[in-house]
């Protein structure tokens, strides 16, 4: 049985939407923006998958890797404004 990609597309809308509200109501804290900003790239991530996966096409899982590169430089660059603050 396989699970419609709609309920892909639902989790993915709702894990964005957590993230533009975070971005929008917390606006002081460094470290809350970068997490709300890494939900937005986690939420794209899975739009590539459902729908590499959905077209039988891996196009969709390579840029996902890209995504998670640019998100690991992200957590770097939080990690060191947290040494900085510390």
């Amino acid at each position: 049985m396989e699970i419609p990609i709609i309920y892909f597309l639902y989790l993915s809308m709702s894990i964005f939407t957590i993230g533009l509200l975070g971005i929008f109501l917390n606006r002081k804290n460094l470290i809350l923006l970068l997490m709300s900003i890494e939900l937005i790239l986690l939420s794209a991530n899975i739009n590539f998958v459902s729908f590499s996966n959905y077209y039988q096409d891996i196009t969709g899982q390579i840029f996902v890797f890209f995504t998670l590169s640019v998100a690991a430089a992200e957590a770097a660059v939080g990690l060191a404004i947290i040494v900085v603050f510390f």
